[in-house]
């Protein structure tokens, strides 16, 4: 492993658990492979633009007809989609809100999900166009969800990943972060041996 991507979404950027989990990872890693790159993207909503009409449009224009405003329109996608396809590896820091992932990485999904670019459509169903590649996904959640109809983070993760042909997807919930000070504790230390058992 020579490069990685550590994206980050919580509302308390820094701060946040699964920012700071995530990165107790990403140093992780850095231990076990010298000289590891490791590019860094935070998402806020200040940084990350929501889909609209006018970018969908150039991304269903096929590429030969886009005039200079879609191409424009492409430019922050075609960048994180070049930044996602350049590493060999990925590091997620995912707080659980309202039962779903923050806003600002689904949005940073929709950039990143693009017929054409990451995937295809075939006669057997869609098919990824991203090489595989190890993705390491750090949750923090206020309650207890693992394994249960409630953890929709889970599935949806595995699905869109796997949609563009990233499906060695590994998970690392920190679970009960709300539920009192001892069940934090208990979570987050039995988080950080994971990281030591695995790496």
């Amino acid at each position: 492993m020579k490069t990685l991507l550590h994206i980050t979404c919580s509302l308390f950027e820094a701060q946040g658990k699964s920012t700071l989990l995530s990165s107790q990872l990403v140093d992780r890693l850095k231990e076990k492979h010298p000289g590891l790159s490791v590019v860094s993207r935070q998402l806020t909503p200040a940084s990350m633009p929501y889909l609209d009409s006018e970018l969908f449009g150039a991304f269903v224009t096929p590429a030969e007809e886009r005039s200079d405003d879609q191409k424009d329109a492409l430019a922050f996608s075609d960048e994180l989609i070049a930044e996602l396809r350049g590493v060999d590896a990925v590091v997620i820091g995912l707080p659980m809100y309202n039962l779903n992932v923050p806003a600002v990485f689904k949005s940073y999904i929709d950039h990143v999900v693009r017929v054409g670019e990451t995937f295809r459509y075939t006669e057997t169903g869609p098919q990824g166009l991203l090489d595989d590649r190890p993705v390491y996904v750090v949750t923090a959640r206020g309650g207890y969800y693992a394994g249960n109809p409630m953890d929709t983070q889970t599935p949806y993760i595995q699905n869109i990943l796997g949609l563009i042909g990233l499906r060695s997807v590994e998970f690392y919930h920190a679970e009960g972060l709300n539920i009192s000070p001892e069940a934090a504790d208990e979570a987050i230390q039995a988080v950080k041996a994971r990281f030591l058992e695995d790496f």
